[in-house]
C-alpha cells in the first residue's frame, strides 16, 4: 500500500537523516518533512507561526512518522512539535537511532534519550535499517489502523 511519511529530526543532523530518507528502500512511499537549510533559513526567519505551518502543511495527508534520533534530537522543540501533531493526527511513529551513521567528517556520535512511550525505537546500523525500513513503516501504520 502506499505511504506517505513523515521524516522527523533535528537539522543537526540532516546528513544522517538524508542518508536514511534517501536510502531508497521505501517503494511505493510518498516522503514528507524535509527542506534544505535555505528555505528553512526563510521560514525560520517569519517566526514560530510560520514554522509551525510549515510542519502541519508537511504532515497532511501521512500515515506515520518516522523520528530520526541523534544526540541533541531530544533539545528540539520542533521535534518535540511533529511529534505532538503525528500523535494527535492518529500516525504510526517509530524513532530510529541515526547516531552511528557517520556524517560528513566521517564521525559518528551518541544516541540521546529520546523515545515515544508505546511506539517501536530501532537502531538504524544494527537492526539493519536499510533492508528493513519499508517493514518498520508498515508495521507502524498497521498499528496505527492506517
Amino acid at each position: 500500500m502506499a505511504r506517505k511519511v513523515f521524516f522527523s529530526f533535528k537539522y543537526d543532523d540532516v546528513h544522517r537523516a538524508m542518508n536514511v530518507r534517501n536510502s531508497n528502500v521505501l517503494t511505493g512511499v510518498t516522503k514528507s518533512g524535509s527542506i534544505d537549510k535555505a528555505d528553512f533559513e526563510q521560514v525560520k526567519r517569519q517566526g514560530d507561526k510560520a514554522i509551525q505551518n510549515w510542519i502541519d502543511n508537511q504532515l497532511l495527508g501521512t500515515s506515520v512518522t518516522v523520528v530520526l534520533v541523534g544526540a541533541h534530537t531530544d533539545k528540539s522543540i520542533w521535534v518535540e512539535y511533529e511529534i505532538e501533531q503525528s500523535v494527535a493526527r492518529g500516525n504510526g511513529i517509530l524513532t530510529i537511532d541515526i547516531s552511528k551513521i557517520k556524517d560528513l567528517h566521517e564521525q559518528t556520535t551518541t544516541c540521546c534519550s529520546l523515545r515515544v512511550k508505546g511506539f517501536p525505537h530501532y537502531q538504524w546500523n544494527n537492526n539493519n535499517g536499510r533492508d528493513n525500513l519499508g517493514k518498520w513503516v508498515e508495521d507502524a501504520a498497521i498499528a496505527a489502523g492506517k
